[in-house]
């Protein structure tokens, strides 16, 4: 009785030792130039809506304590600050929670800016110096709120440009 084979039989021209693993980065084919080597990239953290917020409203509380050591709890100092975390958070959110980067910025501003607002006299002095400290530089939160919102509507735009390219080629 005849067997068959069930595994492809190799390719004729290439050596069985040539076939197995990739070539290391720059070895040529055969026959062919060398290739560079792989550029090796930056990570791309994809955060959830949720890990966005905390992100953001931990590096606010980093930048107020930063702030604090060596500005003397300059408010000026913590709003120039805020647009590059704002950036940021926006940035490294993933697709499908894009919406969540605006909303959870003004949130970690809030959040950074209670320790050095410079209120006193309990709860109620507390929450007047972040009631001042929010109304004297909503230029500085509307400027990160803003930048995080345009970075989201571009990525937004990219995502769905991508998804509707292929189906006009087709």
């Amino acid at each position: 009785m005849e067997q068959y084979r069930t595994r492809p039989a190799p390719h004729p021209q290439r050596p069985p030792a040539q076939r197995r693993g990739p070539r290391p980065a720059g070895v040529p084919a055969q026959g062919g130039i060398p290739r560079p080597a792989p550029v090796r990239r930056m990570p791309r953290p994809r955060l959830t809506g949720l890990g966005g917020g905390l992100f953001a409203c931990t590096a606010m509380v980093l930048v107020a304590g930063i702030c604090w050591l060596l500005f003397s709890s300059s408010l000026f100092v913590y709003g120039m600050l805020f647009p590059p975390v704002a950036a940021a958070t926006a940035l490294w959110v993933r697709p499908a929670d894009l919406i969540t980067a605006p909303i959870g910025v003004p949130i970690a501003f809030a959040a950074g800016v209670w320790p050095i607002s410079g209120g006193s006299g309990g709860f109620g002095g507390q929450l007047m110096g972040l009631v001042s400290a929010l109304s004297l530089h909503a230029g500085w939160l509307y400027a990160g709120t803003l930048v995080a919102a345009l970075i989201a509507l571009v990525r937004k735009a990219v995502l769905i440009g991508r998804r509707r390219l292929p189906r006009r080629v087709a």
